[in-house]
């Protein structure tokens, strides 16, 4: 977590930590060599596979800073190598206020969520915009894009670092698919009881 930290925690985000008492709590994450970059492993890698969807941030030439939501089937974000992700961008609401950010301003932050599991990983790094068509190159001709719709183009990402935050906070939601067990086994036993209740109407139908 060392670059992330190196990168988030500013003069005037240091002087806060102070002002509120976290500056020494804080300085250990501020220790590693400042030139290098957060490398991503086998954790940060599963993680970010199994996510469908996740929060992307740019700033605008004005300064502004604007936020969207990147959803697609489970895997659609690649992870390239230890700090590189792709991902295809397709058609939307045709506004671009992120790639135009974007050519002003390659720095991004994505969160990753999982609700479920209330686990969040947040990434900073540097992005650019390239043809769909080089994602057979990066990923390799037999990779699957996970994409569902029209690629527009290619996003990838040079990660510069990456923070894993605590469960603090984090609303627990599940999706269809994470319910889908219980679920079952709760449908399966209101069959059982309707099944049940066919039987004793019969029963005392049949007694009248």
């Amino acid at each position: 977590m060392s670059r992330y930290a190196q990168v988030a925690f500013t003069q005037d985000v240091r002087r806060v930590q102070e002002e509120r008492g976290s500056a020494s709590a804080m300085e250990r994450l501020l220790a590693g060599d400042p030139g290098c970059t957060d490398r991503m492993g086998a954790t940060e890698a599963a993680f970010i596979g199994a996510r469908d969807g996740f929060y992307l941030a740019t700033v605008s030439a004005t300064g502004w800073p604007y936020i969207q939501f990147r959803g697609g089937p489970p895997g659609f974000v690649h992870v390239l190598d230890e700090e590189t992700l792709a991902l295809l961008d397709v058609r939307g609401n045709r506004q671009y206020i992120t790639a135009g950010n974007l050519r002003g301003n390659d720095r991004v932050s994505l969160f990753f969520m999982d609700y479920a599991h209330r686990t969040r990983l947040k990434v900073l790094g540097r992005a650019e915009i390239r043809d769909p068509g080089e994602f057979a190159r990066l990923h390799g001709r037999s990779a699957d894009a996970r994409t569902e719709g029209q690629a527009e183009s290619l996003l990838v990402v040079r990660v510069e670092g990456f923070a894993w935050n605590c469960a603090k906070h984090i609303t627990p939601r599940f999706s269809e698919a994470e319910l889908a067990g219980a679920l079952e086994r709760v449908y399966g036993r209101i069959a059982e009881l309707e099944e049940e209740n066919r039987e004793l109407r019969s029963r005392l139908g049949a007694r009248d």
